[in-house]
């Protein structure tokens, strides 16, 4: 990812006071610099919404009608902070920008603060089709999302390959079917180089034995035609997120 995350400005909602000390502790190790507000109603947290904020966490635990209040004080900043509810179970429907799980353990809430470091911190994108048609999709449907990317596309393997030694790239979006080298081919040749890259490989191919083959080596599979909600659900996995709303702001 992208260096330019200086710092993170979070709130987070809960009634329990052990909840939100839980993050504030995380945020102390975090490799970012990470500043806790802590608030434990709808009234207080949109107070502290009306700074500049990134993120909002929000306890599960909250009243439905309070959190619908803090989502619509968040979205209507100069610049909207991201959402998340944090909960123990499934929470369709929701009316945050994403679901996480809810921490317990310090181990925990470290992880959901790496998480949002990678939301809020712009990522580098390789889209790799010898499509144009099939990349001008895939970067329309990326740009579209609330994710800050910076996004690159080829139209084949040997091309991704030679860019990748000049960028780092956090994911990379490879069709299988390519001139030269193959979407695998292509993705092992970006792991002889060590670099720790996310992989969603694209096809058309009705083949079963393509799709384990491409998640025993790690990488996500997407079968064409796909839609905005097939590559948000990967995004997920990406950010460590359970769950995107598809009818967010």
């Amino acid at each position: 990812m992208i260096d330019d995350l200086l710092s993170l400005r979070i709130v987070t909602v809960s009634p329990l006071r052990r909840d939100r000390d839980l993050i504030r502790d995380a945020a102390v190790t975090s490799a970012v610099p990470i500043e806790t507000i802590d608030a434990d109603d709808a009234a207080s947290a949109c107070r502290c919404l009306a700074g500049d904020v990134d993120m909002v966490f929000l306890d599960a635990a909250l009243e439905d009608a309070a959190i619908a209040q803090i989502v619509a004080a968040a979205r209507t900043t100069a610049k909207p902070a991201f959402s998340i509810l944090l909960t123990h179970t499934s929470a369709a429907p929701f009316a945050t920008d994403a679901v996480a799980a809810k921490p317990v353990q310090p181990d925990d809430a470290a992880r959901l603060l790496e998480s949002a470091t990678r939301v809020r911190r712009p990522s580098r994108v390789l889209v790799v089709d010898d499509s144009s048609t099939m990349r001008t999709i895939v970067s329309k449907i990326l740009a579209a999302t609330r994710f800050p990317f910076v996004i690159s596309e080829v139209g084949e393997g040997i091309e991704a390959i030679e860019l990748a030694r000049q960028v780092d790239f956090d994911i990379v979006f490879l069709d299988y079917n390519m001139p030269g080298f193959s979407g695998l081919e292509t993705m092992a040749e970006f792991k002889r180089e060590n670099r720790h890259t996310t992989f969603v490989l694209m096809t058309s191919i009705e083949d079963d034995a393509l799709a384990d083959r491409a998640l025993a080596q790690g990488a996500a599979f997407l079968k064409k035609p796909f839609f905005p909600a097939d590559i948000e659900k990967l995004l997920c996995g990406f950010y460590g997120l359970q769950a995107l709303n598809p009818n967010r702001a």
